[in-house]
């Protein structure tokens, strides 16, 4: 008899069965009950040397992190790694570079580390294949829509990027906005910059506002540094702008201190817009118009997730959250 065995006997994962024999408080009083009863039934023993080992090689939950300079990925990491520790289990943070291939690291993770599950936030749904489910632990794409992949153990938790872009587009123009520029990400590389592009083009096309992409959009990755230099190539290209919709809440203040650098004031001059919702926007000066993502919820529901895969077998899901327009000072 092994845990394996108890785990298909009893109908919980291998995870649960495990923290049930190491006396985790975060089994729930049923499933605790139920496992204990096969172990009694078949006198299950576990091999003290196994579980040493097992003991160094375990890290719980793993957090897979894709770029170090996105702002709402910190907000995220501090909300999931509490709500995951007051579960119960040990989240480790792994950052990977933003060319980097997550299928490698996950698989290298599920070698050394073996952890029960793994957190993905901010990669592109591109990145995964079907080989994902080879891992046989669940996952969650956090940020992103993978529902379109169809890979049995990969949830996500994402917010409707198309149709907040729209929404801050639409905003912009009751406001009397009609040359708006865009700072954002390589749509091609950045799923969520391409889907906020593909909600900007649809406002802008039913409210018949011109937009020429080649002038009108800043090419930038999330940082104030890079949008910086994005909004100068938007004023040397279209100097007409009277505002601009930058994909991130940093690369909003990036822009908004190189229109000041530029004699321009925010928003008499140029109105800008951010996304994410962090809370220096709201100290900035101007208070920064943002579309907020709830990372509280963002963060609870794919914790929430992954645990009820982890510990019931529960299959994928694939869930938007809802977002909210800020008003504040910018526009």
């Amino acid at each position: 008899m092994t845990i394996k065995d108890i785990a298909r006997e009893s109908g919980y994962a291998v995870g649960t069965v495990s923290r049930v024999l190491n006396h985790n408080p975060s089994v729930r009083p049923e499933a605790r009950e139920k496992i204990l009863a096969v172990v009694a039934q078949y006198g299950y023993q576990p091999n003290a040397n196994a579980k040493h080992l097992k003991q160094q090689a375990y890290e719980g939950l793993a957090l897979v992190v894709k770029g170090t300079k996105n702002a709402l990925f910190a907000d995220l990491l501090d909300k999931l790694q509490a709500y995951v520790e007051k579960c119960g289990y040990t989240p480790t943070v792994y950052y990977i570079n933003e060319t980097g291939d997550e299928m490698a690291y996950a698989q290298m993770l599920c070698t050394e580390r073996k952890p029960y599950g793994i957190f993905f936030i901010g990669s592109h749904p591109h990145c995964f294949t079907p080989e994902l489910a080879g891992l046989g632990i669940p996952c969650v794409l956090l940020t992103n829509n993978a529902a379109s992949l169809g890979i049995p153990n990969l949830s996500s938790v994402s917010v409707d990027d198309r149709a907040a872009a729209k929404v801050m587009i639409e905003h912009m123009y009751k406001q009397g906005r009609r040359r708006i520029g865009i700072i954002g990400d390589r749509p091609d590389c950045s799923r969520p910059s391409q889907q906020r592009l593909d909600g900007c083009l649809e406002a802008m096309q039913q409210l018949g506002l011109p937009f020429d992409f080649d002038k009108q959009y800043g090419y930038a990755r999330f940082s104030m540094e890079e949008s910086y230099a994005a909004a100068e190539y938007l004023l040397a290209h279209c100097p007409d702008l009277d505002a601009v919709f930058a994909m991130s809440d940093l690369m909003a203040l990036g822009a908004v201190r190189a229109f000041q650098d530029h004699g321009l004031r925010v928003p008499q001059d140029i109105g800008v817009a951010g996304y994410d919702g962090i809370s220096l926007g709201r100290f900035t000066v101007p208070r920064l118009t943002t579309i907020r993502q709830n990372t509280a919820l963002l963060s609870q529901r794919a914790a929430q997730i992954l645990l009820a895969s982890i510990e019931h077998n529960a299959p994928a899901v694939h869930e938007v959250v809802p977002f909210e327009l800020i008003l504040g000072e910018s526009v």
